[in-house]
């Protein structure tokens, strides 16, 4: 149906919410919202979907969000009925509806006979990738819009290994949702009959408690932290979202009892009122730890994402100044100190593995092969690591020591198999007042690190392309970005191009070599300087996301470096989207 007459099939329902009929007549005589909302239904990605809220078929509401779920329920239906007793866990955080598409994901499933376990309260993404693995579920899904601004929510589907869901599943899936014609005939059931009925299960302590127990085996040197750790000065802010639920406990049992909560943004509010884009990777969601971290003269200052998934933090300075550190650093000083670690205990496993995605700082690569150990590039997507490990475990071939993405995203002990925030904030506590003894900070660290292994730096630009229109865009660009490969920027030259979408990377020869990651629409340039760069669109978001990664003979040279390649690149990209419009 065109979107009009999507538009009109949504006026005419009995039953529609309020809020929801609403919002139709706001968008009358909008023509640019209407095609938005009507013209094209709402894409189910590998992670899941994640849009703006609002009526109609392109939007986050309960019937689009029930759609999604009549499609994996569908999918269970063909399941045994062992498997399908497993049931689904479910998880939200502090956005608006959230709770209500949570509780429309079990009513849904429960129409179908299959057992959910809801969170009493918003918990932490990686807390609901834990739940499925211990309470045994066949499936999760967590209703988050992550680190996006205010007006969006998502939904993210994850498989019995605590991962998102795996790709012959997710196909089969997402095959049933297509199907689902009609957003507005699926079955519900009440919630009090599925409560009485045991097909809807209230989680909660019964969780949390395990979860902690587990969180609690990340930390390394408990003598360091009760004797420095106890004592550093830390801010700790949850920027509104799920993390003040868990985080503060985490920080207490480990030990670290000086620390602060930004209690403005510890309160769980889906407007985030200071800040609109709460996001631990930019500066600006920092503004009120800075504040604090001042008046207290805290050490470290840490911020995780809503669903506290994503951790950023920044270092006091000895001018009293804070230094933000990028997500790249964070993980280097955190691999750094977990293998150095297992050497001085004499349990540096041999077939150590780490895992990060092919976009993340090839410093990492550097500090795993001088331990000895193997590091394995994936696509981009936490996923990618978590089949990493299902498959070390599956195999019992290797170990792993510790997974990232450059986006903030770090995983040290996989019983949970998503990026943790929880997690990160104790290891990344320890490391500080591993460094705090020697009289050093974190930011220290790094350099330190650099002095070893070279000077790299890294940059993430994101080109947003909004609405129905900018994702035909957004296709358009990456056509032309296959079609026309530069051979240099910034005047040095590409040496070879791995075409991921084709699965070769190809020399500048012409000559070609096959490609062992799954395909996928990435394009990753190598240059004679060793410096790279990728290009590829957002999965989650309507942005395509371009990367650099260099190095230099100091920090000079390879900021001056960066910023010459990040010219080069916009100016590349600007041609592009001119010959397109």
């Amino acid at each position: 149906m065109s979107w009009n007459e999507n538009y009109q099939e949504w006026k005419r329902q009995p039953h529609l919410q309020p809020e929801l009929r609403a919002e139709l007549g706001e968008m009358k005589g909008d023509e640019e919202a209407l095609k938005d909302a009507f013209e094209a239904p709402m894409s189910f990605g590998t992670a899941g979907m994640r849009g703006v809220m609002g009526a109609g078929i392109g939007l986050m509401n309960i019937y689009t969000v029930g759609a999604a779920t009549e499609g994996l329920a569908r999918f269970m239906d063909t399941l045994s009925a062992a498997d399908k007793k497993r049931g689904v866990a479910v998880g939200f955080d502090s956005r608006y509806h959230s709770r209500e598409f949570a509780h429309r994901v079990a009513k849904v499933l429960g129409a179908h006979g299959i057992p959910s376990y809801v969170f009493d309260d918003i918990r932490p993404t990686p807390e609901l990738s834990f739940a499925v693995r211990y309470l045994h579920t066949f499936a999760g899904v967590m209703i988050t819009a992550s680190h996006n601004p205010k007006q969006y929510n998502g939904y993210k589907l994850y498989g019995e290994d605590g991962g998102q869901m795996a790709p012959d599943a997710l196909e089969k899936i997402v095959d049933q949702i297509n199907s689902v014609t009609d957003l507005f005939s699926e079955k519900v059931s009440s919630e009090q009959v599925l409560r009485q009925t045991n097909l809807m299960h209230i989680i909660g302590e019964d969780v949390d408690e395990p979860y902690l127990e587990n969180v609690a085996s990340v930390t390394i040197n408990h003598d360091l932290i009760e004797s420095v750790g106890s004592q550093m000065k830390l801010v700790y802010t949850p920027l509104h979202g799920t993390g003040r639920v868990i985080g503060q406990r985490a920080l207490t049992n480990a030990g670290f009892r000086q620390f602060k909560m930004v209690a403005k943004q510890a309160i769980a509010d889906p407007e985030f009122p200071t800040t609109p884009y709460p996001n631990p990777e930019f500066s600006q969601a920092f503004d009120m730890a800075i504040q604090l971290g001042k008046e207290e003269h805290a050490d470290l200052l840490v911020a995780t994402d809503p669903d506290a998934d994503r951790l950023g933090a920044a270092v006091r300075q000895p001018d009293g100044e804070y230094q933000l550190m990028t997500g790249n650093q964070i993980a280097s000083v955190l691999l750094a100190y977990i293998l150095e670690a297992h050497k001085q205990a004499g349990d540096l496993p041999a077939n150590g593995m780490v895992v990060k995605s092919i976009v993340s700082t090839e410093l990492a690569t550097k500090i795993a092969n001088d331990y000895g150990v193997e590091m394995i590039d994936v696509l981009t997507g936490f996923k990618y690591i978590a089949e990493q490990i299902k498959s070390a475990e599956d195999k019992k071939d290797k170990t792993f020591l510790f997974g990232f993405e450059e986006s903030y995203g770090y995983l040290i002990k996989p019983f949970v198999r998503d990026k943790d925030a929880i997690q990160s904030t104790l290891l990344l506590a320890e490391v500080a007042a591993y460094y705090k003894q020697q009289g050093l900070t974190l930011y220290d660290g790094i350099q330190k690190l650099y002095q070893k292994y070279g000077f790299y730096a890294e940059k993430t630009i994101a080109q947003e392309y909004d609405g129905v229109k900018g994702q035909t865009i957004m296709k358009k660009i990456m056509t032309k970005v296959h079609e026309q490969q530069p051979t240099s920027f910034a005047g040095v030259n590409v040496q070879s191009v791995d075409d991921i979408l084709k699965g070769v990377q190809v020399s500048a020869d012409g000559s070609e070599t096959a490609l062992t990651l799954p395909k996928a629409d990435v394009l990753k340039y190598w240059l004679e300087d060793g410096t790279w760069i990728a290009v590829r669109p957002s999965g989650t978001e309507p942005k395509i996301k371009l990367y650099i990664g260099t190095n230099g003979e100091n920090q000079a040279d390879a900021d001056a470096k960066l910023a010459n390649y990040e010219t080069s690149l916009k100016q590349w990209i600007s041609g592009i989207e001119q010959t397109i419009k």
